[in-house]
C-alpha cells in the first residue's frame, strides 16, 4: 500500500520497539504523576513534534550527513549526553528536597511539588531531548528502509505512511502513560516520600540513559 512492504511486520515492530522504555517516554511518566495530566500532555507533544522533526529529517537524508561527518553526530550525541544528565541530576536533586522536607513534616495531603518542577517548562525539556538524539535519526533510516519499496515511484508518500503509523502507536502509548502517572500523582500527593523516591529512581535510570548514549 502506497509503496510500502510488509506492513503488518512493521506494526508489530513499531509497537514492540515503542515498548521499549526510553528517556522520552520514562519522562512523559515522570511529568504526569509529578505535574498532573495536562503538563503530561505537554511533554508528549513535545516527542510528538521531536520525532516528527527527527522523522522528517531522516527521510531529507540527515542520517548521510552524520554518516560522513563523524564531527557533527558527536557534538550533537554530547549535547543530548548532557542535557540527559541535566534532566536526571534535576529529578534526583528534587527528590532528595522532597525527601527532607518529608522527614521534617514539612510536608501535606496537598502541598504542592517538588520545586524543581516548580520551573520546569515539560513541553521545551521534553522537546530538546527529543531532538539531541542522533541515534534516533540512524535507528529510523535503518528501520524505515526495510518496509520502503525501492521501485515505488514517490517514496515521499510511502515515508509519509509509516511516519502516520509508528506516531499514532507511540501517541496511544504515551496517552495510557499520562493516564497512569496521573493516578500516581494522587498517590504521590499523599505520600510525599513515596514520590520522592520516585523522582530519584527515574533520575538514575535516566542517567543510565546518559551513559548509554556516551558510550557511542
Amino acid at each position: 500500500m502506497f509503496g510500502t512492504v510488509d506492513l503488518w511486520t512493521y506494526v508489530v515492530a513499531s509497537v514492540l520497539v515503542i515498548l521499549l522504555p526510553g528517556p522520552n517516554s520514562l519522562y512523559v511518566l515522570s511529568v504526569a504523576s509529578r505535574r498532573g495530566r495536562r503538563d503530561g500532555f505537554k511533554a508528549a507533544g513535545a516527542v510528538f513534534c521531536g520525532d516528527s522533526v527527527i522523522m522528517i529529517a531522516t527521510a531529507a537524508g540527515l542520517a548521510s550527513v552524520f554518516a560522513t561527518s563523524p564531527l557533527i553526530y558527536n557534538l550533537v550525541r554530547w549535547a543530548g549526553v548532557v542535557y540527559l544528565a541535566y534532566l536526571a541530576f534535576g529529578l534526583i536533586r528534587g527528590g532528595i528536597r522532597s525527601w527532607r522536607a518529608a522527614r521534617r513534616g514539612d510536608a501535606v495531603e496537598d502541598a504542592p511539588a517538588p520545586a524543581i518542577a516548580a520551573n520546569e517548562r515539560p513541553f521545551t525539556r521534553a522537546l530538546i531531548a527529543s531532538l539531541l538524539n542522533p541515534k534516533a535519526i540512524l535507528f529510523f533510516v535503518s528501520f524505515f528502509v526495510q518496509f520502503v519499496d525501492p521501485n515505488y515511484a514517490y517514496p515521499v508518500l510511502s515515508y509519509g505512511v509509516l511516519f502516520v503509523i509508528i506516531q499514532a502507536i507511540s501517541m496511544t502509548y504515551l496517552t495510557t502513560l499520562i493516564l497512569a502517572g496521573d493516578g500516581l500523582a494522587q498517590t504521590f500527593r499523599r505520600r510525599r516520600r513515596l514520590a520522592a523516591a520516585g523522582n530519584g529512581l527515574v533520575g538514575a535510570v535516566m542517567i543510565g540513559f546518559a551513559a548509554k548514549l556516551a558510550a557511542g
